[in-house]
């Protein structure tokens, strides 16, 4: 029985090895046979994705610099008026009151006039004495210098009567010595009062010329009084608003101290201040004339500027004009200069537009040089780097450029750019050189907006 069993075995084993090569066979046939049947895939194609953006044309251009700044209206007078004189305030301009506007000529107030006249007075007949004492001492001379050739000649006839007594009674004893004495006094009396008169004569040229002197000093002192008296009363300057006020009728003020402030608007001034470097780049100087004798800046040429308020920048604009330079700040590097505007230019035509007045904060753009043949761009399109993108046979450049000036939202570039370049003016985050470019504009030649 052990026997049987052996070859049973064995046949099993065969059957089991030839079953799993059969299934093998048929496995690897199949396989075979769909991986025939199976279509290869397609090859994925290779695309380059395109960067859309903008493209402005370079255009060389002349553009004229406007320099911008900020600054208030002032007035470019005002006057504190203080009185010359002292006294109690007897009256009041009835329209003196904060913010009227006084005419010129009119009397602003008036000071009590009693004790000014009253010195005026006394000095107007001061001089017309000195100058009757002047018209008595010339009649005197002339009376004194007539009656000095009488006395003279009667001093001549003394003298001769004199000799004559003295001669008879020493010569020929006639006469006694009493008659020579009283002829020789009668001599001597004659010569001291033609000396005295002729002393007299000699004194009134100097006389007259003190008297004179004295005529001018009163002259002086009536024209004091005079202006005194004329201060009293304090006249507008000119056709002012009234700033400031301390006055009251019936007040006693002290000459020298301000009780009144005007302001004339008659001209409007806007002080701004502008960067040194823009002054020294842009702003337009006269060719300095005639001897230079004065370390200063030369005069501006009066170009037109527009004048803003601030609390109305898109609003109502009035036009000034550049006037002077004003002060040179060493600290902040900055010169200020001074936009003029006269009254009627600051008085606004249409009814609901409010005038330029004193204190509004103005924004001011002043003219400048103009910058030859340089590229307009929006000033995003120029990096920190001073670069630029351009679009060259729809790829992506990088061009350094120099920047000559930022003015507002565009930044104007005199080198590295040659007319008719594509400028890229989309905003782009550190791009890929040479990348593939779109360009969104349908005229190339069109600037963004």
């Amino acid at each position: 029985m052990e026997n049987r069993s052996e070859p049973n075995q064995e046949v099993m084993v065969v059957t089991r090895v030839v079953l799993c090569i059969l299934i093998l066979a048929i496995g690897v046939g199949a396989f075979l046979f769909f991986s025939a049947m199976k279509k290869p895939p397609k090859e994925a194609e290779n695309l380059e994705k395109a960067i859309k953006v903008e493209l402005q044309t370079a255009r060389l251009i002349d553009k004229s610099v406007a320099i911008t700044g900020t600054g208030p209206a002032k007035v470019k007078d005002m006057v504190k008026i203080a009185p010359e004189v002292g006294g109690k305030v007897v009256s009041v301009h009835p329209d003196l009151e904060l913010g009227r506007r006084i005419p010129k000529g009119e009397i602003l107030f008036a000071i009590d006039p009693v004790n000014y006249q009253a010195a005026y007075d006394v000095a107007a007949a001061t001089v017309d004495q000195t100058r009757n004492t002047i018209e008595r001492l010339k009649k005197q001379q002339t009376i004194d210098t007539e009656r000095l050739s009488t006395i003279i000649r009667n001093r001549d006839l003394a003298r001769a009567e004199y000799e004559r007594v003295r001669t008879l009674f020493e010569k020929n004893n006639v006469g006694t010595q009493s008659g020579v004495d009283k002829a020789e006094s009668a001599y001597n009396q004659a010569v001291d009062q033609a000396d005295q008169v002729g002393l007299a004569v000699d004194l009134y040229p100097i006389q007259i010329q003190e008297t004179y002197s004295a005529l001018e000093s009163a002259k002086a002192r009536l024209k004091m009084a005079k202006a005194d008296l004329e201060r009293t009363k304090a006249a507008a300057p000119f056709d002012g608003r009234v700033v400031s006020k301390n006055l009251e009728p019936g007040q006693f003020i002290q000459p020298g101290a301000a009780i009144l402030t005007l302001a004339d608007d008659s001209v409007l001034e806007v002080h701004v201040p502008i960067d040194s470097r823009d002054a020294r780049d842009w702003l337009r100087f006269k060719k300095q004339e005639g001897p230079k004798d004065a370390a200063w800046f030369s005069a501006l040429e009066p170009v037109p500027c527009e004048i803003r308020w601030t609390e109305d920048k898109n609003g109502h604009y009035w036009e000034g004009a550049l006037d002077r330079v004003v002060a040179f700040d060493s600290k902040t590097r900055t010169l200020t200069v001074s936009v003029k505007i006269p009254a009627e230019k600051a008085l606004s035509k249409d009814d609901d537009q409010l005038p330029l007045v004193e204190g509004m904060f103005c924004s001011v753009s002043i003219p400048g040089k103009t910058m030859q043949g340089v590229v307009e761009l929006p000033r995003w399109a120029v990096s920190f780097e001073n670069t630029v993108y351009i679009s060259n046979d729809d790829r992506l450049k990088t061009a350094p450029v120099k920047v000559v000036r930022i003015q507002g939202e565009k930044a104007y570039v005199s080198e590295g750019l040659q007319d008719g370049d594509q400028v890229i003016v989309t905003r782009l985050i550190d791009p890929l050189e040479n990348s593939l470019l779109e360009a969104m504009n349908e005229n190339k030649g069109d600037a963004a907006s």
